[in-house]
């Protein structure tokens, strides 16, 4: 199915999220995936430890070459962590590729509650990122941040997609995992009206490390193959929950997926 996907995040040294998960997810799904690395971190399945941060011309330079030369049907953004960067990645976008779908996960808090995103940078990400997603992907306390607003029920999650909406992405993936319900519901909005409700039971376990990252490639995925917003959600939906499912029980901390459970093993040769 191919589908070329630019991959703009920070890189995950456990390999469970970030730059790490999303190469997978891409893989995983057919698709062809490509990177701008905008941090590196040092983390494993119990925290992130440090953050060494990538110059703001370099991330262009790597958004520009790609551009140029190999092209992309759809952008991944995850990790941005400051305002310069996510202004230097917005030019960039502007002058290499404004006409190309962008999938936004707002990444601001790491599963173990580390702060990956500057304070000063969520009113930037709102103005200068958001307004131009194809799909928004919060979770809830992602959304609590950029609606500045409490969400505690159902209820609630629906009323801060609707306001998210406002800000002007096509549509927005209300991810429930948050959520203390046993049936876990996620909410998508196209262009301010709710278009569908996912359910479906809670997996219970600790291993959901990078459930944002995967979620957010595997839409950008099904875009960059051509399908429109919802079956690109469904899919992406089912791919991480089978994921979650067969995850492989690595790490002491909220371990990794299983991105490659639509990868069959090569026959053993004699």
């Amino acid at each position: 199915m191919n589908g070329r996907v630019l991959i703009i995040a920070g890189s995950d040294s456990g390999g469970g999220a970030g730059i790490q998960a999303d190469i997978k997810t891409v893989t995983a799904l057919g698709g062809y995936a490509m990177t701008a690395i905008t941090a590196l971190t040092a983390q494993n399945t119990q925290g992130v430890f440090g953050i060494h941060e990538v110059p703001p011309d370099f991330i262009v330079q790597q958004i520009r070459l790609v551009l140029e030369d190999i092209g992309a049907d759809c952008i991944k953004i995850g990790m941005l962590h400051r305002a310069d960067v996510i202004e230097a990645v917005v030019e960039a976008l502007d002058a290499a590729g404004p006409a190309v779908p962008v999938v936004v996960d707002p990444v601001m808090v790491a599963k173990g509650g580390a702060s990956l995103l500057a304070e000063q940078a969520v009113r930037t990400l709102k103005a200068r990122v958001i307004p131009r997603a194809t799909v928004l992907t919060p979770n809830i306390p992602e959304a609590e941040a950029l609606a500045a607003r409490k969400i505690a029920n159902r209820q609630e999650a629906e009323a801060a997609g609707r306001s998210l909406a406002m800000l002007g992405p096509k549509a927005v993936l209300m991810k429930g995992g948050h959520l203390a319900d046993e049936q876990l519901t996620d909410l998508l909005f196209e262009d301010g009206e709710l278009l569908e409700v996912f359910e479906a039971p809670r997996i219970n376990t600790r291993h959901t490390h990078g459930t944002g990252c995967t979620t957010a490639s595997a839409v950008a995925t099904g875009i960059a193959q051509g399908l429109e917003v919802r079956p690109a959600v469904a899919r992406a939906r089912a791919y991480v929950r089978e994921a979650i499912r067969t995850n492989p029980g690595y790490g002491k901390g909220h371990g990794p997926l299983n991105h490659g459970h639509t990868v069959r093993a090569f026959p053993e040769t004699a």
